[in-house]
This record gives C-alpha cells, structure tokens and sequence, in this order.
C-alpha cells in the first residue's frame, strides 16, 4: 500500500483562500448550476484562481458523482462530478475535496468547476447596497 505524502503550503508553495465578494454564476449548456455570493478564491503558486463555490449554492441534482479520483498533497483526497447536460464536454468537470487537510479546512463543503468544461465563469463586481437592501 502507498502511503500519500502531506505537503504544508509555505513560501515555495503558497496557497491562500479569501472570500470573493464577487457574485460567481456557473451555467452549463445555458442552464445555471451554480449562483453565489459566497464564493472562495483559491489562489496556489503559480495556478490560475480559483472560485470554490459553497455546495447549498449549487443545485447538485445537475450532477453526477463519477468514479474518477485524485490526490493532492496539499489538499487531500479529490472527488469529482460530471454534469450530464453538458455532454462529454462536461466529464469530471466539477471536484471537491469533502475532507480537506487543516491548512486549506475553508475550501470543506465547496465545490469548483473546470473553466473549460462549463460555460464562461465570470465574477461579477459587487454592487453597492442601498438603504433598502441593507
């Protein structure tokens, strides 16, 4: 049996996550999976951001858990989700790490989605809040 090595995020491999104040739409073959607020920006060295975005905000009857695994060092265990409407393109588009290592522990309940097997995912900058809204 192979044991998996745990790597500590530091100065040759930062890992930060900040809220995203941003609201965060995911849509797949013009059908909305996915609308937030609460998005979670996963920045790591040299890879592009990433939006994590809270499972209650994503209507996980759209997917589909597949068989397909992964391991980070950093993170841990990876399990992935397909989203049927989008076909092929949409295989393993969608990961999650249900038992994240402590140093990434925010990232726990997320889920984020492959940028080239979704339609665009595209911020939106946050809006200013009237007296009403507040």
């Amino acid at each position: 049996m192979e044991t998996k090595s745990i790597k500590l995020p530091g100065a040759d491999h930062p890992i930060t996550i900040e809220p995203n104040s941003a609201r965060v739409t995911v849509s797949v073959a013009g059908r909305v999976v996915a609308d937030t607020r609460h998005a979670l920006t996963l920045k790591e060295a040299s890879y592009r951001p990433v939006q994590y975005i809270p499972r209650q905000d994503v209507d996980m009857t759209l997917l589909e858990r597949s068989d397909h695994q992964t391991y980070c060092p950093y993170k841990g265990d990876c399990a992935y989700y397909s989203i049927p409407l989008g076909g092929d393109r949409s295989v393993n588009a969608v990961w999650t790490y249900e038992a994240p290592f402590a140093a990434v522990a925010e990232i726990k309940d997320h889920v984020a989605f492959y940028p080239d097997r979704v339609d665009p995912i595209a911020p939106q900058a946050p809006t200013e809040t009237t007296n009403q809204e507040k």
